[in-house]
């Protein structure tokens, strides 16, 4: 069976979303819906030589019938109102971090596809990227005992042009501890496996941005952050996020501690590094991950080729999707902790957002 995909908003993830579904056998991009002129030619420049209808509005779109499955890449701000279209449709969807920007349109989101057959899927690539898949390979075998701690440090690059600057503001995007982030917190949720229960945050916008004006309006967006989760079970987790870093060799870092070791992930170098502490002292293991899969790297390392894989194999299989409504839910609601977080000066416990 091919699987024919829509793709509404072709901007930077939706042309990385295209990429990846022509490199993968049985699946076909048959339409792309966008409001931008420049971002529809960038769909066509994406597909050459390849049939592809192109619309500017998505509901042309979804009543074409050229298309089985959704992938939604258009602007977080965006995505409560097209969602409300698509629900309604026997479309699988694909949804682009953030689920939404508001933890009241994310809980819509979940109680509206309880009643659905088809798959929604929040699109948290970084769950697949080699070197973390890795460590939660790991963590899941036992490797490192009872998982009491987790850190994740990401030290990247500002955040990239938009079409509009829509990036710019956090009444678009959700803010950047939403934005940027649901994706560490949909990561420490996964690999800890139980609820996040309150939420301590620090951060500020002290570099990036500062200088530029958007109609008159300087950019809003926090540029670090630190963020600690405690969990239901005693555990805790860390981000520590800096996005005027570019120079390090590793833009994420992951370490995983428990009661007999730790396992450390960095990417992109691909380097795992396993320690016991029954073992001798300083000389762990190293190991590069890999996953043979790939067949397009693309902007996330691979990741969204195996997310796509794996998104596919759910539709053809019927089998529930491995990163859910509710997954997606719970990443924006600890963003927004995070946020009010860093706003109020206090500790937000999670019950205080969790609608």
């Amino acid at each position: 069976m091919r699987i024919r995909y829509g793709v509404i908003g072709s901007g930077m993830m939706g042309i990385e979303h295209i990429e990846n579904i022509r490199a993968i056998p049985g699946a076909k991009v048959t339409a792309v819906a966008d409001p931008f002129p420049p971002s529809r030619q960038a769909a066509r420049e994406a597909l050459p030589g390849q049939e592809l209808v192109v619309f500017d509005n998505h509901r042309d779109l979804i009543d074409s019938g050229l298309c089985d499955a959704v992938v939604l890449a258009t602007p977080n701000m965006t995505h409560i109102e097209l969602l409300r279209d698509l629900m309604q449709t026997d479309l699988h969807l694909l949804v682009e971090k953030p689920l939404c920007t508001r933890v009241e349109d994310c809980r819509w989101v979940v109680e509206a596809q309880r009643g659905r057959k088809q798959i929604l899927w929040v699109g948290m690539e970084y769950r697949y990227m080699p070197a973390t898949a890795r460590l939660i390979a790991e963590v899941r075998r036992g490797t490192v005992g009872d998982l009491r701690m987790l850190a994740i440090r990401e030290h990247r690059f500002p955040f990239l042009p938009k079409v509009n600057d829509w990036n710019r503001f956090n009444a678009n995007s959700g803010g950047t501890l939403v934005e940027k982030c649901c994706h560490h917190f949909d990561l420490m949720n996964h690999i800890i496996g139980n609820p996040p229960v309150r939420v301590y945050a620090s951060g500020s916008q002290a570099v990036n941005h500062l200088d530029e004006r958007y109609g008159g309006l300087r950019p809003d967006i926090l540029d670090n952050a630190y963020v600690i989760v405690d969990y239901r079970d005693g555990q805790r987790a860390m981000l520590d996020l800096c996005m005027f870093a570019e120079g390090g060799e590793n833009q994420e870092e992951l370490v995983a501690v428990g009661d007999r070791g730790k396992v450390e992930a960095r990417t992109p170098s691909g380097l795992v590094f396993t320690g016991l502490r029954d073992g001798e002292w300083f000389s762990p293991t190293v190991e590069t991950a890999t996953d043979s899969r790939i067949a397009h790297t693309g902007g996330h390392h691979g990741a969204s080729y195996l997310e796509h894989l794996e998104f596919q194999s759910a539709i053809r299989n019927g089998t529930p999707p491995q990163v859910s409504a509710y997954d997606g839910y719970l990443a924006v609601a600890m963003g927004v902790a995070a946020q009010r977080s860093i706003k109020e000066h206090r500790t937000v416990e999670m019950i205080e957002v969790l609608f």
